[in-house]
Protein backbone atom coordinates (compact mmCIF):
# COMPACT_ATOMS: atom_id res chain seq x y z
CA UNK A 1 0.00 0.00 0.00
CA UNK A 2 1.63 3.33 -1.20
CA UNK A 3 1.12 6.06 1.14
CA UNK A 4 2.53 9.11 -1.44
CA UNK A 5 -0.52 11.86 -1.46
CA UNK A 6 -2.68 10.29 1.25
CA UNK A 7 -3.04 13.36 4.16
CA UNK A 8 -1.85 12.86 7.49
CA UNK A 9 -4.98 11.32 9.86
CA UNK A 10 -7.52 14.26 11.19
CA UNK A 11 -6.22 16.09 14.38
CA UNK A 12 -2.74 15.90 13.18
CA UNK A 13 -0.46 18.66 15.47
CA UNK A 14 1.84 20.09 13.26
CA UNK A 15 4.76 22.82 14.62
CA UNK A 16 7.90 23.65 15.43
CA UNK A 17 9.89 23.64 18.38
CA UNK A 18 12.11 25.77 20.29
CA UNK A 19 13.78 26.27 23.96
CA UNK A 20 14.05 28.81 26.47
CA UNK A 21 17.73 28.40 26.93
CA UNK A 22 19.03 28.48 23.13
CA UNK A 23 16.12 30.88 21.83
CA UNK A 24 14.99 33.14 24.85
CA UNK A 25 17.93 35.00 25.86
CA UNK A 26 17.00 38.37 28.18
CA UNK A 27 20.14 37.27 30.43
CA UNK A 28 19.59 39.66 33.51
CA UNK A 29 16.46 41.12 32.40
CA UNK A 30 12.83 41.13 34.10
CA UNK A 31 14.26 39.74 37.21
CA UNK A 32 15.54 36.58 35.82
CA UNK A 33 18.04 34.89 37.47
CA UNK A 34 21.07 33.09 36.53
CA UNK A 35 20.89 29.15 35.18
CA UNK A 36 23.29 26.45 34.00
CA UNK A 37 22.94 28.01 30.02
CA UNK A 38 24.37 30.88 31.68
CA UNK A 39 27.74 29.75 32.63
CA UNK A 40 28.47 27.02 29.29
CA UNK A 41 30.52 28.97 26.82
CA UNK A 42 31.28 28.66 23.14
CA UNK A 43 34.72 27.41 21.72
CA UNK A 44 37.00 24.36 22.92
CA UNK A 45 36.15 24.58 26.98
CA UNK A 46 32.31 24.12 26.11
CA UNK A 47 31.81 20.05 26.32
CA UNK A 48 33.88 19.81 29.77
CA UNK A 49 31.92 22.62 31.54
CA UNK A 50 28.84 20.11 29.87
CA UNK A 51 30.24 16.99 31.13
CA UNK A 52 30.84 18.67 34.67
CA UNK A 53 34.08 18.18 34.68
CA UNK A 54 35.37 21.42 34.31
CA UNK A 55 33.37 24.37 36.82
CA UNK A 56 32.12 27.19 35.05
CA UNK A 57 34.04 29.18 38.16
CA UNK A 58 37.40 28.05 36.93
CA UNK A 59 36.67 29.78 33.13
CA UNK A 60 39.08 32.51 31.98
CA UNK A 61 37.66 36.05 31.75
CA UNK A 62 36.37 37.04 28.23
CA UNK A 63 34.29 34.11 26.78
CA UNK A 64 31.15 34.18 25.07
CA UNK A 65 28.19 32.75 26.61
CA UNK A 66 25.64 32.33 23.58
CA UNK A 67 22.86 31.60 25.81
CA UNK A 68 22.87 34.62 27.53
CA UNK A 69 21.46 36.21 24.26
CA UNK A 70 20.33 33.57 22.41
CA UNK A 71 18.70 34.90 19.64
CA UNK A 72 16.44 37.23 21.90
CA UNK A 73 12.77 36.12 21.60
CA UNK A 74 12.47 37.81 24.90
CA UNK A 75 12.06 40.69 22.80
CA UNK A 76 10.67 39.67 19.90
CA UNK A 77 8.55 37.47 20.90
CA UNK A 78 5.08 38.66 19.42
CA UNK A 79 6.47 39.04 15.74
CA UNK A 80 7.71 35.27 16.56
CA UNK A 81 4.76 34.09 17.12
CA UNK A 82 3.10 35.86 14.31
CA UNK A 83 6.03 34.08 11.99
CA UNK A 84 4.66 30.70 13.53
CA UNK A 85 0.83 31.81 12.64
CA UNK A 86 1.89 32.38 9.04
CA UNK A 87 3.50 29.39 9.07
CA UNK A 88 0.13 27.23 9.94
CA UNK A 89 1.11 25.76 12.41
CA UNK A 90 -1.11 24.17 15.13
CA UNK A 91 1.02 23.82 18.02
CA UNK A 92 4.53 25.67 19.20
CA UNK A 93 6.92 23.38 21.46
CA UNK A 94 8.29 26.01 24.31
CA UNK A 95 10.38 25.48 27.22
CA UNK A 96 9.62 28.18 30.01
CA UNK A 97 12.81 29.19 31.71
CA UNK A 98 12.87 27.97 35.64
CA UNK A 99 14.94 31.01 36.90
CA UNK A 100 12.59 33.55 35.03
CA UNK A 101 10.07 32.18 37.69
CA UNK A 102 11.77 31.37 40.68
CA UNK A 103 15.41 33.46 40.18
CA UNK A 104 17.10 31.35 42.48
CA UNK A 105 14.60 28.10 43.20
CA UNK A 106 13.78 29.06 46.75
CA UNK A 107 11.62 31.83 46.29
CA UNK A 108 8.36 30.76 48.66
CA UNK A 109 6.90 33.22 46.04
CA UNK A 110 6.99 33.31 42.24
CA UNK A 111 8.40 36.61 40.25
CA UNK A 112 5.00 37.76 38.81
CA UNK A 113 6.76 39.34 35.50
CA UNK A 114 8.35 36.20 34.80
CA UNK A 115 4.72 34.71 35.07
CA UNK A 116 3.25 37.33 33.21
CA UNK A 117 5.96 36.88 30.65
CA UNK A 118 4.57 33.54 29.92
CA UNK A 119 0.77 33.77 30.33
CA UNK A 120 1.17 36.61 26.78
CA UNK A 121 2.88 34.41 25.12
CA UNK A 122 0.21 31.32 25.81
CA UNK A 123 -2.65 34.23 25.22
CA UNK A 124 -1.25 35.27 21.92
CA UNK A 125 -0.25 31.48 20.80
CA UNK A 126 -3.98 30.44 21.59
CA UNK A 127 -5.02 33.50 19.67
CA UNK A 128 -3.71 32.39 16.55
CA UNK A 129 -5.12 28.98 16.98
CA UNK A 130 -1.75 27.51 18.17
CA UNK A 131 -1.79 25.17 20.96
CA UNK A 132 1.14 25.43 23.53
CA UNK A 133 3.37 22.19 24.35
CA UNK A 134 5.35 23.05 27.16
CA UNK A 135 8.51 21.60 28.70
CA UNK A 136 9.01 22.61 32.54
CA UNK A 137 12.77 21.87 32.55
CA UNK A 138 14.73 21.85 28.96
CA UNK A 139 18.17 21.68 29.94
CA UNK A 140 17.55 24.01 32.66
CA UNK A 141 18.31 24.42 36.76
CA UNK A 142 18.45 28.09 38.47
CA UNK A 143 22.24 28.43 39.02
CA UNK A 144 21.96 29.06 42.43
CA UNK A 145 20.58 25.37 43.49
CA UNK A 146 23.82 24.19 41.81
CA UNK A 147 25.78 26.33 44.17
CA UNK A 148 23.90 25.29 46.87
CA UNK A 149 22.65 21.60 46.39
CA UNK A 150 24.53 20.15 43.80
CA UNK A 151 21.68 20.17 41.78
CA UNK A 152 19.94 16.80 41.15
CA UNK A 153 22.20 14.94 43.14
CA UNK A 154 20.55 16.12 46.42
CA UNK A 155 16.70 15.08 47.16
CA UNK A 156 15.39 18.33 47.86
CA UNK A 157 15.59 19.40 44.31
CA UNK A 158 12.43 17.60 44.17
CA UNK A 159 10.43 20.11 45.89
CA UNK A 160 12.11 22.71 44.54
CA UNK A 161 10.90 21.27 41.59
CA UNK A 162 7.41 20.69 42.27
CA UNK A 163 6.66 23.79 43.67
CA UNK A 164 7.68 25.19 40.41
CA UNK A 165 5.10 22.86 38.40
CA UNK A 166 2.65 24.05 40.61
CA UNK A 167 2.49 26.88 39.87
CA UNK A 168 3.13 26.50 35.76
CA UNK A 169 -0.04 23.92 36.33
CA UNK A 170 -2.12 26.18 38.42
CA UNK A 171 -1.51 29.78 36.91
CA UNK A 172 -1.39 28.35 33.35
CA UNK A 173 -4.42 26.00 33.83
CA UNK A 174 -7.30 25.46 30.88
CA UNK A 175 -4.97 27.15 28.48
CA UNK A 176 -1.97 24.30 28.24
CA UNK A 177 -2.91 21.34 27.72
CA UNK A 178 0.33 19.21 26.92
CA UNK A 179 3.25 19.42 29.08
CA UNK A 180 6.56 17.22 28.98
CA UNK A 181 8.66 17.05 32.27
CA UNK A 182 12.33 17.21 31.55
CA UNK A 183 13.76 17.29 27.92
CA UNK A 184 15.83 14.41 26.77
CA UNK A 185 16.21 13.17 30.24
CA UNK A 186 18.59 10.50 29.22
CA UNK A 187 21.10 12.61 28.46
CA UNK A 188 22.11 13.35 31.66
CA UNK A 189 24.22 10.14 31.52
CA UNK A 190 26.18 11.89 28.87
CA UNK A 191 26.45 15.58 29.52
CA UNK A 192 25.39 15.42 32.84
CA UNK A 193 25.83 19.68 33.87
CA UNK A 194 24.01 20.63 30.72
CA UNK A 195 21.38 17.73 31.22
CA UNK A 196 21.09 18.22 34.87
CA UNK A 197 23.22 20.81 36.10
CA UNK A 198 25.81 17.77 37.89
CA UNK A 199 29.19 18.71 38.20
CA UNK A 200 31.89 17.01 39.66
CA UNK A 201 35.03 16.83 42.05
CA UNK A 202 38.29 14.94 41.37
CA UNK A 203 37.75 11.60 43.01
CA UNK A 204 33.91 11.60 43.12
CA UNK A 205 31.99 8.52 41.78
CA UNK A 206 30.45 10.26 38.72
CA UNK A 207 28.47 7.17 38.17
CA UNK A 208 26.92 6.69 41.00
CA UNK A 209 25.72 10.96 41.04
CA UNK A 210 24.28 10.40 37.41
CA UNK A 211 21.99 7.52 38.73
CA UNK A 212 21.11 9.43 41.86
CA UNK A 213 20.03 12.84 40.20
CA UNK A 214 18.42 10.55 37.94
CA UNK A 215 16.40 8.83 40.60
CA UNK A 216 15.14 12.09 41.97
CA UNK A 217 14.32 13.31 38.75
CA UNK A 218 12.35 10.42 37.79
CA UNK A 219 10.58 10.69 41.13
CA UNK A 220 9.70 14.40 40.35
CA UNK A 221 8.24 13.59 37.03
CA UNK A 222 5.93 11.02 38.74
CA UNK A 223 5.37 13.79 41.20
CA UNK A 224 4.62 16.01 38.55
CA UNK A 225 1.95 14.10 37.30
CA UNK A 226 0.28 13.31 39.86
CA UNK A 227 -0.10 17.01 40.36
CA UNK A 228 -0.89 17.92 36.68
CA UNK A 229 -3.55 15.69 36.93
CA UNK A 230 -5.10 16.61 40.03
CA UNK A 231 -4.99 20.38 39.35
CA UNK A 232 -6.43 19.57 36.12
CA UNK A 233 -7.56 16.31 34.41
CA UNK A 234 -7.73 17.95 30.78
CA UNK A 235 -3.65 18.10 31.20
CA UNK A 236 -1.56 15.37 29.30
CA UNK A 237 2.05 14.79 30.37
CA UNK A 238 4.70 13.24 28.73
CA UNK A 239 8.05 12.20 28.98
CA UNK A 240 11.10 13.19 26.43
CA UNK A 241 13.98 10.98 25.22
CA UNK A 242 16.68 11.15 22.64
CA UNK A 243 16.07 8.44 20.88
CA UNK A 244 17.33 7.24 17.49
CA UNK A 245 18.20 3.15 17.22
CA UNK A 246 21.69 1.57 17.93
CA UNK A 247 22.47 -0.85 14.87
CA UNK A 248 25.16 -3.79 15.25
CA UNK A 249 27.95 -3.06 13.00
CA UNK A 250 27.83 -6.83 11.92
CA UNK A 251 25.39 -9.72 12.24
CA UNK A 252 28.10 -11.37 14.50
CA UNK A 253 26.07 -12.26 18.11
CA UNK A 254 28.48 -9.85 19.72
CA UNK A 255 27.69 -6.58 17.96
CA UNK A 256 23.68 -7.87 18.06
CA UNK A 257 24.53 -7.87 21.34
CA UNK A 258 26.28 -4.66 21.95
CA UNK A 259 23.16 -3.15 20.35
CA UNK A 260 20.89 -4.16 22.56
CA UNK A 261 22.55 -3.03 25.49
CA UNK A 262 23.01 0.32 24.25
CA UNK A 263 19.55 0.76 23.41
CA UNK A 264 18.34 -0.46 27.08
CA UNK A 265 20.47 2.58 27.90
CA UNK A 266 18.73 4.93 25.85
CA UNK A 267 14.99 2.99 27.28
CA UNK A 268 16.53 2.94 30.78
CA UNK A 269 14.68 6.42 31.82
CA UNK A 270 11.22 5.82 29.84
CA UNK A 271 10.99 2.34 31.40
CA UNK A 272 10.45 3.65 33.92
CA UNK A 273 8.22 6.52 33.40
CA UNK A 274 5.94 4.26 31.16
CA UNK A 275 5.97 1.15 32.93
CA UNK A 276 6.25 2.93 35.98
CA UNK A 277 9.57 0.51 37.87
CA UNK A 278 13.16 0.00 37.41
CA UNK A 279 13.41 -2.49 34.78
CA UNK A 280 15.17 -5.97 36.33
CA UNK A 281 18.08 -5.36 33.45
CA UNK A 282 18.83 -1.91 34.74
CA UNK A 283 18.77 -3.23 38.72
CA UNK A 284 21.10 -5.72 37.81
CA UNK A 285 23.29 -3.82 35.82
CA UNK A 286 23.60 -1.08 38.33
CA UNK A 287 24.13 -3.95 41.14
CA UNK A 288 27.21 -5.25 39.25
CA UNK A 289 28.82 -1.75 39.13
CA UNK A 290 27.75 -1.29 42.81
CA UNK A 291 25.56 1.60 42.07
CA UNK A 292 23.27 2.05 44.78
CA UNK A 293 19.57 3.90 44.16
CA UNK A 294 18.35 6.15 46.82
CA UNK A 295 14.47 4.59 46.29
CA UNK A 296 12.40 5.15 49.02
CA UNK A 297 9.30 2.75 49.62
CA UNK A 298 7.01 5.90 48.51
CA UNK A 299 8.95 6.54 45.48
CA UNK A 300 7.86 2.96 44.33
CA UNK A 301 4.28 4.07 44.82
CA UNK A 302 4.51 7.26 43.77
CA UNK A 303 6.05 5.89 40.22
CA UNK A 304 3.80 2.67 39.90
CA UNK A 305 0.97 5.30 40.03
CA UNK A 306 1.82 8.09 37.97
CA UNK A 307 3.46 7.07 34.78
CA UNK A 308 3.04 9.46 31.49
CA UNK A 309 0.01 9.80 29.09
CA UNK A 310 2.08 9.52 25.68
CA UNK A 311 6.02 9.60 25.37
CA UNK A 312 7.89 12.62 23.25
CA UNK A 313 10.97 12.47 21.31
CA UNK A 314 14.38 13.95 19.27
CA UNK A 315 15.32 12.09 16.39
CA UNK A 316 17.81 13.54 13.90
CA UNK A 317 19.43 10.11 13.27
CA UNK A 318 20.71 6.31 14.13
CA UNK A 319 23.68 4.92 15.86
CA UNK A 320 26.29 1.96 15.01
CA UNK A 321 28.07 -0.19 17.69
CA UNK A 322 30.12 -2.93 18.14
CA UNK A 323 31.49 -5.37 20.84
CA UNK A 324 35.15 -4.28 19.54
CA UNK A 325 35.89 -0.81 20.74
CA UNK A 326 38.66 -0.81 17.79
CA UNK A 327 36.48 -1.26 15.10
CA UNK A 328 35.29 0.84 12.46
CA UNK A 329 35.52 5.14 12.40
CA UNK A 330 33.79 7.06 13.96
CA UNK A 331 31.57 10.49 12.86
CA UNK A 332 29.84 12.84 15.73
CA UNK A 333 26.31 11.95 16.31
CA UNK A 334 24.46 14.59 18.47
CA UNK A 335 26.11 14.55 21.90
CA UNK A 336 26.75 10.84 21.55
CA UNK A 337 29.45 9.87 19.61
CA UNK A 338 28.86 6.92 17.05
CA UNK A 339 30.17 4.48 14.68
CA UNK A 340 30.06 5.71 10.97
CA UNK A 341 27.63 3.99 9.12
CA UNK A 342 28.98 3.17 5.22
CA UNK A 343 25.70 2.86 4.06
CA UNK A 344 23.90 6.28 5.54
CA UNK A 345 25.04 9.91 4.10
CA UNK A 346 26.08 12.37 6.49
CA UNK A 347 25.68 15.83 7.43
CA UNK A 348 28.14 18.84 7.87
CA UNK A 349 28.38 17.69 11.12
CA UNK A 350 28.20 14.28 10.75
CA UNK A 351 25.09 13.68 11.84
CA UNK A 352 24.13 10.43 9.86
CA UNK A 353 20.96 10.68 7.53
CA UNK A 354 18.39 8.27 7.99
CA UNK A 355 14.84 8.44 7.36
CA UNK A 356 13.76 4.89 7.80
CA UNK A 357 15.35 4.84 11.01
CA UNK A 358 13.11 7.23 12.29
CA UNK A 359 10.55 4.65 11.01
CA UNK A 360 12.22 1.87 12.98
CA UNK A 361 12.54 4.43 16.20
CA UNK A 362 8.69 5.02 16.01
CA UNK A 363 7.85 1.44 15.75
CA UNK A 364 10.64 -0.05 18.12
CA UNK A 365 8.67 2.68 20.81
CA UNK A 366 5.50 2.09 20.17
CA UNK A 367 6.01 -1.92 20.28
CA UNK A 368 7.43 -1.38 23.46
CA UNK A 369 4.90 0.68 25.51
CA UNK A 370 1.81 0.94 23.59
CA UNK A 371 1.24 4.65 24.22
CA UNK A 372 1.00 7.59 21.76
CA UNK A 373 4.18 9.12 20.83
CA UNK A 374 4.99 12.80 19.58
CA UNK A 375 8.13 13.39 17.73
CA UNK A 376 9.21 17.14 19.48
CA UNK A 377 12.43 17.25 17.66
CA UNK A 378 13.71 16.37 14.28
CA UNK A 379 15.67 18.37 11.73
CA UNK A 380 18.75 19.45 9.79
CA UNK A 381 21.32 21.56 11.40
CA UNK A 382 23.17 23.01 8.42
CA UNK A 383 25.45 26.16 7.10
CA UNK A 384 22.60 28.70 5.32
CA UNK A 385 23.87 31.33 3.28
CA UNK A 386 21.47 34.75 2.99
CA UNK A 387 21.10 35.51 -0.30
CA UNK A 388 19.13 38.84 -1.30
CA UNK A 389 16.61 38.12 1.90
CA UNK A 390 16.16 34.25 1.74
CA UNK A 391 18.16 31.02 2.17
CA UNK A 392 17.38 28.62 -0.83
CA UNK A 393 17.56 25.23 1.41
CA UNK A 394 16.33 22.93 -1.04
CA UNK A 395 18.71 20.49 1.27
CA UNK A 396 16.69 21.25 4.08
CA UNK A 397 13.38 20.26 2.85
CA UNK A 398 14.83 16.95 0.99
CA UNK A 399 15.84 16.05 4.49
CA UNK A 400 12.56 16.84 6.49
CA UNK A 401 10.92 15.39 2.70
CA UNK A 402 11.65 12.08 3.04
CA UNK A 403 11.65 12.02 7.21
CA UNK A 404 7.86 12.99 7.10
CA UNK A 405 7.26 10.14 4.38
CA UNK A 406 8.48 7.54 6.67
CA UNK A 407 6.59 8.93 9.30
CA UNK A 408 3.52 8.72 7.39
CA UNK A 409 4.68 5.41 6.53
CA UNK A 410 5.11 4.39 10.18
CA UNK A 411 0.98 5.27 11.06
CA UNK A 412 -0.46 3.17 7.72
CA UNK A 413 1.67 0.78 7.05
CA UNK A 414 2.85 0.08 10.66
CA UNK A 415 -0.44 1.27 12.68
CA UNK A 416 1.95 3.42 15.01
CA UNK A 417 -0.33 6.09 16.92
CA UNK A 418 1.39 9.23 17.11
CA UNK A 419 -0.02 12.53 17.86
CA UNK A 420 2.27 15.40 16.07
CA UNK A 421 5.70 16.41 15.04
CA UNK A 422 7.02 19.72 15.81
CA UNK A 423 10.41 20.32 13.77
CA UNK A 424 13.34 21.55 15.77
CA UNK A 425 14.24 25.35 15.98
CA UNK A 426 11.59 26.57 13.66
CA UNK A 427 13.51 29.47 14.33
CA UNK A 428 16.88 29.72 13.92
CA UNK A 429 18.32 29.45 17.68
CA UNK A 430 21.52 28.48 18.98
CA UNK A 431 22.95 24.66 19.17
CA UNK A 432 22.83 23.33 22.07
CA UNK A 433 25.60 20.90 21.65
CA UNK A 434 28.23 23.42 19.89
CA UNK A 435 26.58 27.03 20.82
CA UNK A 436 26.39 27.79 17.59
CA UNK A 437 24.57 30.04 15.47
CA UNK A 438 26.29 28.90 12.16
CA UNK A 439 24.38 25.43 12.75
CA UNK A 440 20.51 26.46 11.52
CA UNK A 441 17.82 24.55 11.59
CA UNK A 442 14.82 26.96 10.87
CA UNK A 443 12.70 28.10 8.50
CA UNK A 444 13.20 31.60 9.46
CA UNK A 445 16.44 32.85 9.62
CA UNK A 446 17.96 35.00 12.29
CA UNK A 447 20.63 37.44 11.64
CA UNK A 448 23.65 36.71 14.03
CA UNK A 449 26.49 35.03 13.76
CA UNK A 450 28.61 32.88 16.25
CA UNK A 451 29.74 35.40 18.48
CA UNK A 452 26.53 37.27 18.79
CA UNK A 453 26.87 39.89 16.11
CA UNK A 454 24.39 40.93 13.35
CA UNK A 455 20.93 42.51 13.35
CA UNK A 456 18.94 39.73 14.85
CA UNK A 457 16.32 40.09 11.92
CA UNK A 458 14.23 37.31 10.76
CA UNK A 459 14.00 36.28 7.16
CA UNK A 460 11.62 33.52 5.91
CA UNK A 461 13.63 31.13 4.00
CA UNK A 462 12.70 28.62 1.35
CA UNK A 463 11.49 25.71 3.62
CA UNK A 464 9.20 28.20 5.58
CA UNK A 465 6.92 28.05 2.28
CA UNK A 466 7.50 24.69 1.39
CA UNK A 467 6.38 23.48 5.08
CA UNK A 468 3.45 25.92 5.46
CA UNK A 469 2.71 24.21 2.10
CA UNK A 470 2.68 20.67 3.71
CA UNK A 471 0.58 21.76 7.10
CA UNK A 472 -1.98 23.59 4.41
CA UNK A 473 -2.06 19.67 3.21
CA UNK A 474 -2.25 18.03 6.26
CA UNK A 475 0.83 16.32 4.46
CA UNK A 476 -1.00 14.82 1.43
CA UNK A 477 1.91 16.50 -0.73
CA UNK A 478 5.58 16.38 0.56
Amino acid sequence: MTTVGRPFPDGFLWGGATAANQFEGGYGTGGKGAALVDVIPRGPLRKSVMAGTLSHRELPEGLHYPGRQAVDFAGNWQADIDLLAELGVGVYRFSIAWSRIFPTGEEAVPDEAGLRFYEEIIDRLLAHGIQPLVTISHFDVPLALIEKYGSWRDRRMIDYYLRYCQVLFTRFKGRVRYWLTFNEINMLLHMPFMGAGLQFAPGEDQEQIKYTAAHHELVASAAAVKLAREIDPENRIGCMLAAGQYYPYSSGPEDVFSALQKNRNVFFFSDVQVRGHYPRYALTQLANEGITLPILPEDEVLLAENTVDFISFSYYSSRLTAADPAVGEKTDGNVIATLRNPHLEVSEWGWQVDPLGLRITLNVLYERYEKPLFIVENGLGAQDQLVAGTVNDEYRIDYLRRHLQAVKDAIYQDGVELWGYTSWGCIDLVSASTGEMSKRYGYVYVDLDDAGNGSGRRYKKRSFDWYRQVIAENGARL
